[in-house]
């Protein structure tokens, strides 16, 4: 296996053997927090291996167990948002989702290991190759609820996607799944042993990803259901109402998350998902997303819920509207058009 320096960074480290070409993320003090730097290295890579017919196969992994990558580097775009304002900060998301739409499209196969945590940006790196592999160390989520924000990254896609209204309640709590639940809502397509994943590596060097993963037996197929009943609902107030009375212990859970969630984050989510259910293609949903994203980061409620989750970490934050109840109609809708600069 050769090392080359494709990416241009030491975060996006690129190897070689046979007919696979290997993207490796390290940056593991950050849990591969993507930022600017990472997106753009891994775009080089991308574009200068699309046309070069030595490279039939490209994987995607981390240098370090503990994350495949934990998401968008939130705390760089506060910054941003300080000192440039919310329109450069937009522009850091576009750059970042455009990366993810060419993995979502690439002409060559792609097989992604999402081991360790793989969350909201993680998942737009990870979550549309075509082969996605998990492991029992695996923790994926869309947890975009809880900091003012909602799931991006393609992830509404998926979310919308997964059986009967599983991706309804992942979407409004950021719920964390294990490998299986990964599976089971079509957030990956193969669980495997985390010592497994080498061996996975080098046989994808000299044999075709559809023949490798034709040795790995899929997961029996499970119904998911959990909870199903209470989310089937014409709309948030109702899905409350319903854990409430009789969403047992799992539904105390999800109320708990909910009540410290971004009120306005969450009736967007509940009304996003929908829509995407409605979408024809991937793509029209990252359009979706990125029109959603562009909105929201210019209210209060983004950096307030970064200042709290991620910077001072004090469990306690001001959300406008406090409660579900006061988000405004005629808001909500405002967030489905191009946002008036």
């Amino acid at each position: 296996m050769t090392e080359d320096s494709l990416s241009g960074t030491d975060t996006v480290k690129t190897y070689r053997a046979g007919r696979l070409g290997r993207i490796v993320l390290d940056r593991p003090k950050q849990l591969n927090a993507l930022d600017l730097t990472m997106a753009e290295g891994l775009a080089r890579v991308l574009y200068a291996w699309r046309d070069d017919p030595g490279v039939q196969t490209v994987l995607l992994e981390s240098a370090t167990p503990r994350a495949f990558c934990a998401g968008g580097d939130l705390k760089a775009l506060y910054q941003i948002i300080a000192n440039q304002g919310a329109a450069a900060a937009q522009e850091a998301f576009s750059r970042a989702y455009k990366v993810m739409r060419v993995i979502a499209a690439y002409p060559k196969t792609t097989v992604s290991f999402l081991d360790g945590i793989a969350m909201g940006g993680g998942i737009g790196l990870g979550g549309h190759t075509r082969y996605r592999v998990v492991t029992e160390r695996s923790v994926v989520a869309m947890p975009e609820t809880s900091i003012g924000l909602t799931p991006d990254a393609g992830g509404s896609w998926l979310l919308s996607r997964a059986p009967g209204f599983s991706g309804l309640r992942l979407a409004l709590t950021g719920n964390r799944m294990n490998g299986v639940g990964a599976v089971m809502t079509g957030f990956a397509d193969r669980m495997v042993p985390s010592e497994t994943l080498p061996d996975i590596a080098a046989l994808l060097e000299t044999r075709t990803a559809k023949d490798v993963f034709a040795l790995i037996a899929p997961l029996p197929k499970v119904t998911v259901q959990e909870l199903d009943a209470c989310y089937d609902a014409p709309d948030i107030a109702t899905v409350i109402r319903n854990l409430a009375e009789r969403g047992g212990e799992e539904g105390q859970r999800d109320l708990l998350t909910l009540s410290n969630a971004c009120p306005f984050s969450v009736v967007l989510s509940w009304e996003a998902w929908h829509r995407a259910r409605q979408l024809k293609t991937r793509d029209a949903a990252f359009l979706q997303e990125e029109m959603l994203v562009s909105h929201l980061i210019r209210r209060a409620d983004f950096t307030e819920g970064v200042r709290c989750r991620l910077i001072e970490r004090d469990a306690q934050p001001a959300w406008a509207p406090a409660t579900v109840r006061d988000v405004k109609r005629e808001e909500i809708e405002a967030c489905f058009q191009a946002y008036a600069t």
